[in-house]
């Protein structure tokens, strides 16, 4: 039974070990899309930034049930880079991999090592965090854009090629580039200790949003996206928020149904590229729990809205 967990920033080989190894529970499947110990310790000792998460369980081995021991069940890495600007090249912060064990997710460890490297990035006086992630991902969504408070106007398609991890195998790995701008007050906001109010549609939809992709269930439960894509001849731009719905559970549908996994990657593929053209960005998302769960990105015309 987990007592407590806590946080490290990891400077060694033996640390860094212990992340190789994680990547092997949460990306299972492809040895040679695993960072090695050597490459992270090489880059923690050039700037970068590894820290990871440990809980302390009751060893029930023991006989007397009284001897404690640590465990690594998360770490979040990332390097600095650079980006380019009209008055030239900028550093910035790449957040590379965060991962938390099978078991130990939605306990808020994810969100405690964001913000560890939020705190991190800051001392090291850089105002910018870039990462990527999988915009079909629901949970990922929620973390990084409704918690973390991200932002997100860049659609990278098949961004890492072809990936034969148990996770990504299979489907063309498109990603989002989101924009973290750590020394904001929207960001600051989200990472304060005074909990958010959490918003759904009841919230978006009298303010005038407006759902852009109707879905249809199908037979066995799942939910198909339209075939009706964005209408090049209409300009979104007079709409200040929209609503873009993906699947609540993607993973479980690709497993369940590859063929409308890959029709929902296609599909929103093209509404994020349109959008993303007419200058909308992904300011919110929207997670409705229950056995109907449903989600939906929040679409903010111009970057004044911020």
């Amino acid at each position: 039974m987990v007592a407590s967990w806590n946080l490290h920033v990891l400077e060694n080989a033996e640390q860094l070990a212990e992340v190789e190894a994680i990547q092997r529970q949460v990306w299972p499947g492809s040895e040679t899309d695993v960072v090695p110990a050597h490459m992270l310790l090489a880059a923690v000792h050039n700037g970068g930034v590894a820290i990871g998460a440990y809980t302390s369980q009751q060893d029930e081995t023991a006989g007397t049930g009284e001897a404690a021991f640590d465990r690594m069940i998360g770490f979040v890495f990332g390097f600095p880079g650079i980006y380019v600007t009209p008055d030239g090249p900028r550093p910035k912060h790449c957040s590379h991999m965060m991962g938390v064990l099978p078991g130990y997710q939605n306990l808020g460890i994810g969100f405690a090592l964001k913000r560890a490297q939020w705190q991190m990035v800051r001392h090291q006086g850089l105002d910018r965090v870039t990462w990527t992630y999988d915009p079909l991902l629901s949970r990922n969504a929620y973390l990084n854009i409704t918690r973390l408070g991200a932002v997100c106007n860049i659609y990278l398609r098949d961004a890492y090629g072809q990936m034969r991890d148990g996770l990504n195998v299979g489907l063309p790995s498109d990603r989002f580039q989101v924009d973290w701008w750590v020394n904001t007050a929207r960001v600051e906001r989200r990472l304060s200790r005074k909990a958010r109010l959490r918003l759904d549609l009841a919230h978006f939809l009298p303010a005038g949003a407006r759902i852009i992709n109707p879905t249809r269930p199908t037979s066995d439960g799942w939910m198909s996206p339209s075939e009706a894509g964005p209408e090049p001849e209409v300009e979104y731009g007079q709409e200040a928020l929209l609503l873009l719905e993906i699947p609540p559970d993607f993973l479980a549908l690709k497993e369940a149904q590859p063929a409308i996994a890959l029709a929902w990657r296609l599909h929103t593929r093209s509404w994020f590229e349109h959008l993303f053209e007419r200058g909308y960005l992904i300011t919110d998302f929207i997670h409705l729990p229950g056995k109907s769960a449903r989600s939906f990105y929040v679409l903010s015309h111009g970057e004044s809205t911020l």
